[in-house]
């Protein structure tokens, strides 16, 4: 095992990170057209049909009795707040735009030694792998063949950061040979002045498996 900074192999190509970007940017944009057309809409149209009724809102005139009260108010008075809220629809989209670009650009995970640091899309996490407690590990030789998505899933003992460690890059089965055999030489290496637990020399026979199959 080396001290070395690996960084795995988890991110998105150039040519994915594009298409994701793009499909993002068209996303929020859709969401906050959604938002503001609505907002935006009723002070157009009051320019556009001129009408100087003399009041800026149905409340302004609520006291006065419903047949003194101009067409306009009479006939639309009742939902003038209905476009603003409607707008509100549209949050979800720029939020999950937002998102998707994030995700996409910052999601990358780096070995140091027997650490592991995964960034996603709103922060990152580190792990010792030496000394971590084991949530959940691979099975089998080729989970890519059995419909499953190979990770491991790792808490610090420490800090409890719960994190987990994805063993297929986006567009690849799994990661190359060479990052697994390194994720199975930190686990391996075990606490300082011990052996390695059970669990952990479990899991680094795993990826050592995967990375011959």
């Amino acid at each position: 095992m080396t001290n070395q900074q690996l960084r795995l192999s988890v991110g998105a190509s150039a040519g994915q990170r594009t298409v994701a970007v793009v499909t993002g940017v068209l996303v929020a944009a859709f969401g906050a057209a959604f938002v503001l057309v609505p907002l935006l809409a009723g002070g157009l149209l009051r320019r556009l049909t001129g009408r100087g009724d003399g009041f800026a809102s149905y409340e302004e005139a609520r006291d006065l009795p419903p047949g003194m009260l101009p067409p306009a108010l009479r006939e639309s008075g009742g939902s003038a707040g209905s476009g603003p809220a409607l707008g509100l629809c549209g949050l979800p989209f720029v939020l999950l735009g937002v998102y998707l670009v994030l995700r996409v650009l910052r999601t990358a995970a780096w070995l140091e030694g027997s650490r592991v640091r995964v960034r996603g899309a709103l922060g990152s996490r580190t792990v010792d792998l030496a000394t971590a407690s084991i949530d959940s590990r691979p099975h089998g030789d080729s989970p890519a063949r059995a419909g499953r998505s190979p990770a491991v899933v790792v808490t610090d003992r420490a800090g409890g950061q719960r994190i987990t460690i994805p063993l297929r890059g986006m567009g690849l089965p799994l990661l190359p040979p060479s990052e697994l055999r390194a994720l199975a030489d930190a686990f391996a290496a075990g606490r300082p002045g011990a052996a390695p637990s059970d669990e952990a020399r479990a899991v680094a026979a795993d990826l050592r498996r995967l990375a011959d199959a």
